[in-house]
C-alpha cells in the first residue's frame, strides 16, 4: 500500500504527535529489557543488551528529528511502517532469551498495535496483528514446557486486541474522514462567500483569514495571517475598531457586536466594510474573536447618494431647504453659546417665470445654474448658500457687521445682474434681498425659527421698493410687509384656484351708437370680498410679475369669448375684442409667440383683436417696441395706444409705431363740456388720429353731453357707463342680439 505525501496540518500533528509517544514507548520498554538482560538474565547471553541499548539511543535520536517536515514527504510513512515492523524482530529476540517470554512478548505486541492502530489503516494493522500472532505461536512453540491452555488465552487476547486495533484503525478513518468532508464544505463555503472571515487574538493579531480576502481585499489569506489588524485599518476609523475589539473581548462568550470600518485592499485603495464580531476566547481551539466581515461600498453609496438627494439640490448641487434649516438650527446653537452674529438673505430672481415661459425650462435651469455659480464666488468658505426651490436662493453667513453684510448683499445683486448667455440670446436678471440678523447676545432660539420669515418679508419689501435691490428686515415695518406678503399668497392662490373672472364693456360708434366690439376687463371674484376692482390687485400683479399669466389668461378667454359669440352669432363677426397689455407682458419675451398659439387655439380671427398698450411704454426702449410691435402686426391683430394725451409721446415717435387705434384718456372726457383746454386736447388728439389716419376712442363716456361732444369733434368710436357697464360675458348676449338684429 503506498501512502499519499501529507498536507493537512491536523494530520501532521496527529502523526508527529503518535509517533514520538511511539517512540518513547519503544525506548521505555526497551530499557526496562535491557536493565531486566542484566540483573536476570544468565552471562553467556546478556550480550543482547548491546543489541538494545544502541536501539534505545538510536530511537531517542529519532524523537529529536522534524517530524513535521519529514511526515508530509512522500514514502515517509512507509518507511515508519518498516520501523514499526522492525519492532517485533527486537521484541521476538528479546523474548526467546527471557523465561518470562510468554507474558513479555504479548505485552510489548499490544504497545506495537496500539501505536499502529492510531496512525495505519485496517488493512496494514491487521497484517501487522497476524505477524504478532505469529511470532508469539513461533515463540510458544519453543516453549515446550508451556500450557497449552494459558497459550490459548494469550493467542486469544492477542486475537482480541488486533481485533480492537482493527476496528480502532476503522473508526478512525471513518471519523478521519467525516472530518476531511466538513473541513471540505467549510473551505468550499469560505472560497465561495463573498464574506472575509478573520481570527484576531486578543493582542491584535490576525490568526487566520479566509479565501475571500482574495476578493475583498486583493490579497492572499497567508499574507494576512499573522498581521494586525490595526495595520489593515484606515487611520480615521482605528480609534473606533480599538474600542470595539476591547469591549468585544471584555464581554461575555459569544456576546455579537457590529462596526463599519475601511480595511485597505491589496493595491492602497480603501473598502468600507462591515464587521460582525463573535467572541470566541472560550473556544480552545480559537481563543480569539471571529470577524465576519463583508464589503458594503454599494449600500455606502447608496446611502450617500440619498443623503445627497434629500439635502442636495439636484440641479444646482447646493444644499436644499431641509438641510439650510438645519444649518440655521446649528447656527442658532451656536450664537446661543458664543454670542455670536447670524446673517439670513433670502434671494429671490425678479421675473426668472418670464425666462421659463419665454425661453424654456433648459434655458431656465442653464440660468438658475450660473447663478448659483455666481453667488458662491461671492461667498466664504464657511458661508452656506443654498437654493430652497423655483428661483429662490438662501444665504447664511455668520460673524458680519451690518456694514459686512450690506456690502455682500450688494456684491449679490450686482454678481446676478451681469448678463448670462443662453443659447444664442444675452439675459439680463435682477435678484431681490431680503436680510434679517440675529444680533450676538440673543439667547431665544425661537427667533432663529423667525430668521426665513423675516428675510422673506425683507425680500417682499426689496420688490415693493422697485426690485434689484435688497431690504434689511425692519420689525416697525413688520405688519405693512406682511400684509403685502399676504395679499401677494392670496393673489397667487386666486390665480391658480381660478378666482379671475372677465367681464365685457361695450363699445360703440358714436354717430348710431351701433356696437362695434368690446373690451375685456378683469375682475377679481374674491370668497369672502366679493367682486373686486382692477385697481385693487393690478398694481400687486404688476409688482410681483403675476401680471404676466394673469393676462395671459385673460388675453385667452376673450378670445374664446368672441370666437364663442361669432359661431353662435354670425352677425357678431363685424365684432372686435380689445384686451389690455400690462408693461411687463409687453416686454415678455414669449409675448408674440403666445399671442399667435392663442389666435390658432381659440379660431378667433386676428384682425377682429385690439391689443391695447399705454403711451407712456412707447417711449421705453423704442427699437424693441417697434420690433414688437411690428411682429404683433404680422400676426394681423390691431395695435391701440390707451390713455393716450397723457404721456409724452413725440409725433415723430408716434408716426414710427405701426398703431391704428387712438384712445382719448377718460380724464379729458370727463371734463370735456365743462373745461376748455380738456375739449382743445380732446379735439386734437382726434385731428392726430385723422392726419395719421387712425381711429380714435373715448373712453369714460358718461354722459349725453360729453357723447353729443365728441361726436362734433369727430371721434369715431366710444365706451363709457352712458352705453353699458361691464357685465359677464352672459349678459352681453342680448345686447349683441338687439344691436346687431334689430331685436329687442
Amino acid at each position: 500500500m503506498r501512502f499519499e505525501s501529507i498536507d493537512d496540518d491536523y494530520q501532521v500533528e496527529h502523526w508527529t504527535r503518535q509517533i514520538r509517544t511511539g517512540a518513547w514507548i519503544a525506548i521505555l520498554i526497551a530499557a526496562v529489557g535491557a536493565v531486566r538482560i542484566l540483573l536476570d538474565w544468565p552471562e553467556p547471553s546478556r550480550w543482547l543488551v548491546y543489541v538494545l541499548i544502541p536501539a534505545v539511543l538510536v530511537q531517542a535520536g529519532l524523537t529529536a528529528l522534524p517530524w513535521a517536515r519529514i511526515v508530509r514527504r512522500r514514502h515517509a510513512r512507509e518507511l515508519l511502517f518498516v520501523w514499526w515492523l522492525l519492532e517485533l524482530p527486537l521484541l521476538y529476540l528479546f523474548a526467546r532469551g527471557d523465561e518470562a517470554a510468554l507474558a513479555i512478548y504479548p505485552a510489548g505486541a499490544m504497545v506495537v498495535m496500539v501505536t499502529a492502530a492510531v496512525l495505519y489503516p485496517p488493512v496494514l494493522v491487521a497484517a501487522l496483528g497476524l505477524l504478532c500472532i505469529g511470532g508469539f505461536l513461533a515463540l510458544a512453540n519453543g516453549l515446550p514446557e508451556a500450557e497449552a491452555t494459558m497459550i490459548a488465552g494469550l493467542v486469544a487476547v492477542l486475537v482480541a486486541v488486533v481485533g480492537t486495533c482493527v476496528l480502532t484503525a476503522q473508526n478512525r478513518l471513518a471519523q478521519d474522514a467525516r472530518r476531511s468532508a466538513a473541513e471540505d464544505r467549510t473551505e468550499a463555503l469560505l472560497e465561495n462567500a463573498s464574506d472575509l472571515v478573520l481570527a484576531v487574538g486578543p493582542d491584535g493579531d490576525v490568526t487566520f483569514a479566509s479565501p475571500s480576502a482574495r476578493d475583498l481585499l486583493g490579497r492572499d489569506p497567508s499574507s494576512i495571517t499573522g498581521e494586525r489588524l490595526s495595520t489593515m485599518v484606515h487611520p480615521d476609523d482605528l480609534s473606533k475598531t480599538r474600542e470595539f475589539m476591547t469591549t468585544l473581548f471584555a464581554a461575555t462568550p459569544e456576546h455579537t457586536a457590529r462596526l463599519e470600518i475601511r480595511l485597505r485592499r491589496g493595491d492602497g485603495s480603501w473598502v468600507h466594510t462591515e464587521a460582525i464580531g463573535v467572541n470566541r476566547q472560550a473556544n480552545p481551539n480559537l481563543r480569539a474573536a471571529v470577524l465576519s466581515i463583508r464589503d458594503v461600498g454599494a449600500r455606502k453609496q447608496m446611502e450617500e447618494q440619498l443623503t445627497r438627494q434629500a439635502f442636495t439640490d439636484a440641479l444646482t448641487g447646493l444644499p436644499n431647504r431641509a438641510l439650510f434649516r438645519d444649518r440655521v438650527t446649528h447656527a442658532a446653537a451656536r450664537n446661543q453659546r458664543e454670542a455670536g452674529r447670524i446673517t439670513l438673505m433670502l434671494i429671490d430672481l425678479d421675473d426668472f417665470k418670464l425666462v421659463n415661459d419665454g425661453l424654456g425650462h433648459t434655458a431656465g435651469d442653464q440660468l438658475l445654474r450660473v447663478i448659483a455659480q455666481r453667488l458662491t464666488a461671492q461667498l466664504r468658505p464657511a458661508d452656506t448658500l443654498a437654493r430652497l426651490g423655483g428661483d429662490e436662493f438662501a444665504v447664511l453667513v455668520e460673524d458680519l457687521t451690518e456694514l459686512e453684510a450690506a456690502e455682500l448683499a450688494d456684491r449679490l445683486v450686482r454678481a446676478v445682474r451681469e448678463p448670462v448667455t443662453l443659447g444664442i440670446r444675452d439675459v439680463i436678471c435682477t435678484a431681490s434681498i431680503g436680510i434679517s440678523v440675529i444680533k450676538a447676545g440673543v439667547h431665544d432660539l425661537g427667533e432663529a425659527d423667525e430668521l426665513l420669515r423675516d428675510a422673506d418679508l425683507a425680500m417682499y419689501a426689496a420688490k415693493a421698493a422697485g426690485r434689484d435691490g435688497y431690504a434689511v428686515f425692519d420689525p416697525a415695518r413688520h405688519s405693512d410687509v406682511l400684509a403685502e406678503a399676504e395679499h401677494r399668497a392670496a393673489l397667487e392662490r386666486a390665480l391658480l384656484e381660478g378666482q379671475f373672472v372677465v367681464h365685457y364693456q361695450p363699445i360703440v360708434e358714436l354717430p348710431d351708437r351701433e356696437l362695434i366690439g368690446f373690451e375685456a376687463l378683469v375682475r377679481w371674484n374674491h370668497p369672502e370680498k366679493g367682486m373686486v376692482g382692477p385697481l385693487t390687485f393690478i398694481p400687486l400683479a404688476e409688482a410681483t410679475g403675476l401680471i404676466v399669466p394673469l393676462g395671459r389668461w385673460v388675453l385667452d378667454q376673450a378670445c374664446r369669448q368672441l370666437a364663442e359669440w361669432i359661431a353662435d352669432h354670425p352677425e357678431a363677426a363685424k365684432l372686435r375684442m380689445s384686451v389690455n397689455l400690462s408693461p411687463r407682458q409687453f416686454q415678455h419675451s414669449a409675448l408674440v409667440s403666445e399671442v399667435a398659439a392663442i389666435i390658432e387655439r381659440t379660431g378667433v380671427p386676428a384682425g377682429k383683436l385690439v391689443l391695447e398698450i399705454t403711451e407712456s411704454l412707447l417711449m421705453k426702449d423704442t427699437e424693441v417696441t417697434v420690433r414688437t410691435l411690428e411682429a404683433l402686426k404680422a400676426l394681423g391683430v390691431r395695435i391701440a395706444v390707451d390713455d393716450f394725451g397723457t404721456g409724452y409721446s413725440s409725433l415723430s415717435y408716434l408716426k414710427r409705431f405701426p398703431v391704428d387705434i387712438l384712445k382719448i384718456d377718460r380724464s379729458f372726457v370727463e371734463g370735456i363740456t365743462a373745461d376748455s383746454g380738456d375739449a382743445t386736447l380732446a379735439e386734437a388728439v382726434v385731428q392726430l388720429g385723422r392726419t395719421l389716419r387712425l381711429q380714435t376712442v373715448a373712453e369714460g363716456i358718461e354722459t349725453a353731453d360729453q357723447w353729443s361732444t365728441l361726436r362734433a369733434l369727430g371721434c369715431e368710436y366710444g365706451q363709457g357707463y352712458l352705453f353699458a357697464r361691464p357685465v359677464a360675458a352672459a349678459e352681453i348676449v342680448p345686447l349683441i342680439r338687439a344691436n346687431l338684429t334689430g331685436t329687442p
